[in-house]
């Protein structure tokens, strides 16, 4: 395993994202339901990330990115098309101490952002390091097909009365999370918004 699977944590941290096209908007759209705060940087912007920035969802300066942008940075995409200027966005990247993903770049990446599957709090990531994209598609739509919608409200409910559980011996907490997970919980929400 080349690439090993790890959930970062994203709550008020900062994402730069350098180019404003079509290509960054494909990653614009999955990073927009993280809770990071992000910074776009690129010229001849897609109408969609003017759309974001007027709506205060991201940052965007109409302009290349510079040294200095991705400062505070975890994340850094270099998502321009173009292998020059994604490969500077990349060093002004890894100069601030940011991970760097050049988009369709497995040699320049440090990391690689999966095919995900969003149950929210529930996430299943699909990698295949690169060697096999349409298969990771594949696999994704099985797995959005398994996994009901409800899934994610589910685990929302359940997280909100987990510290009153923490009584209960270990086998009688699973019995119950078993009960709850796979019987109860999705009836209630099946029967609807009163019975949940």
């Amino acid at each position: 395993m080349r690439h090993f699977p790890v959930f970062v944590d994203l709550r008020g941290r900062r994402i730069v994202v350098s180019g404003a096209g079509d290509i960054a908007v494909a990653k614009l759209r999955l990073l927009l339901r993280t809770e990071a705060g992000i910074s776009v940087f690129g010229t001849d912007p897609d109408p969609a990330v003017l759309g974001w920035a007027a709506r205060g969802l991201i940052a965007f300066e109409a302009r290349p990115i510079h040294a200095g942008d991705a400062e505070g940075a975890v994340l850094l995409y270099g998502a321009n098309g173009d292998a020059a200027e994604d490969a500077r966005a990349a060093t002004i990247g890894r100069a601030a101490g940011a991970l760097v993903n050049i988009v369709d770049d497995l040699e320049g990446s440090a990391f690689i952002t999966p095919a995900i599957v969003d149950r929210d709090p529930v996430t299943v990531a699909i990698g295949t390091e690169g060697a096999a994209p349409v298969l990771a598609r594949k696999i994704k739509a099985e797995i959005e097909a398994l996994l009901p919608a409800a899934l994610g409200r589910l685990a929302r409910v359940g997280q909100g009365f987990r510290a009153r559980l923490e009584a209960l011996d270990g086998k009688a907490r699973r019995l119950f999370w078993t009960r709850f997970y796979f019987e109860d919980g999705p009836r209630a929400i099946a029967d609807g918004e009163a019975a949940a």
